[in-house]
């Protein structure tokens, strides 16, 4: 027997058909499990909470780069300077974000388990345009939150394994706090720094690159970014952070080691050091 009403048996939402789609079973089976259905009393919590910052992501010849500084703040404190912001979404995608720390990484967990969820029950991974849906649908049901200011930005971007076209699979999509979502179509930058960054991006992307000239271009923009932008941190020597970077290409998503992004880090500050402008 099982179901309600027999203590340490699965409750009867665990033993029917389902959706595809985990964080709907949760909707059914554990609703408060989901970030954005924790009910909160009246009032901003912008201030309350850690804030990450900047992310940037580019499309290259291979596919595309991710990467995210290591900083995150809390009003005019820095509430963590080792924080990761850029993971793998899945075998050949990835996923960053700007905007409540603790509720974005929570959102990226869980939208991990969506993609895997789906895959298993369905015997086939969401199509790249489909992940991005699926990840605009979750960010929706953190609406009341954001408006209370506990908002989460994402940014996702893949290898399209399905694309016709190799030269074409590699995508970029960017989101609003409301859900909205655009395919974009170079590279694009979110978080506080945002802006900085992709003034720097517009100087040093070219469409084509190899992945190596992608990587230190996207660690340049946050170089840059961190010279304007308090909340941004660049690569800290003495504490051996620097910043995470990520790639998807045809071979799957992996993340570069932190020695070779010292050294191009150091690379970047001895060029600034004989320009200090670039």
């Amino acid at each position: 027997m099982t179901g309600e009403g027999f203590p340490g048996k699965l409750p009867n939402a665990f033993l029917t058909a389902g959706t595809s789609s985990f964080s709907e079973f949760l909707i059914e089976a554990a609703p408060e499990l989901l970030p954005g259905r924790r009910p909160l009393p009246p009032g901003d919590y912008t201030e309350m909470s850690a804030h990450a910052t900047t992310i940037v992501t580019i499309k290259t010849a291979d596919g595309v780069i991710m990467a995210g500084d290591r900083q995150a703040t809390a009003g005019s404190f820095v509430a963590s300077r080792d924080i990761e912001k850029v993971f793998a979404a899945d075998g050949h995608s990835l996923i960053g974000m700007a905007g409540t720390a603790g509720l974005g990484v929570e959102l990226i967990k869980l939208y991990q388990v969506e993609l895997e969820h789906y895959e298993k029950i369905e015997g086939a991974p969401l199509t790249l345009n489909g992940k991005a849906n699926r990840l605009a649908s979750m960010l929706r049901g953190n609406l009341g939150m954001a408006m209370q200011g506990l908002a989460v930005v994402p940014i996702f971007a893949g290898f399209d394994v399905d694309a016709e076209d190799p030269s074409q699979a590699a995508k970029i999509y960017s989101f609003d706090v409301v859900g909205g979502v655009n395919e974009e179509r170079d590279f694009e930058s979110i978080g506080s720094g945002s802006i900085f960054a992709k003034g720097a991006l517009k100087k040093r992307f070219r469409r084509g690159m190899s992945i190596d000239e992608g990587v230190k271009v996207v660690v340049e923009a946050l170089y840059d970014a961190a010279e304007e932008d308090v909340a941004t941190i660049g690569p800290d020597f003495t504490r051996d952070i620097y910043p995470v970077v990520m790639t998807a290409t045809a071979e799957g998503s992996k993340r570069l080691g932190d020695d070779t992004i010292a050294q191009i880090s150091r690379d970047i500050i001895a060029a600034r050091t004989e320009n200090p402008y670039g």
